[in-house]
């Protein structure tokens, strides 16, 4: 059975966060303990990221001058 309805935010796994931006599971668990990256919550004891809260981290951490 598959939720979509209006204003639903999917949570995404580590895993996935991981593969869409390039980068190691370990950075993202380095960033949750500097604060750093996008903000995460804690599900059941894994993290899980809001689709919106990775989209607008990488919107404040896009260069202006690429864009």
């Amino acid at each position: 059975m598959s939720i979509v309805t209006a204003g639903y935010d999917p949570l995404l796994t580590i895993d996935e966060v991981s593969e869409w931006l390039g980068i190691p599971r370990g950075t993202l668990y380095q960033w949750r303990t500097r604060k750093q990256g996008p903000r995460a919550i804690k599900v059941g004891g894994a993290l899980r990221y809001r689709r919106t809260e990775v989209e607008t981290y990488l919107d404040q951490h896009t260069d202006p001058r690429t864009a």
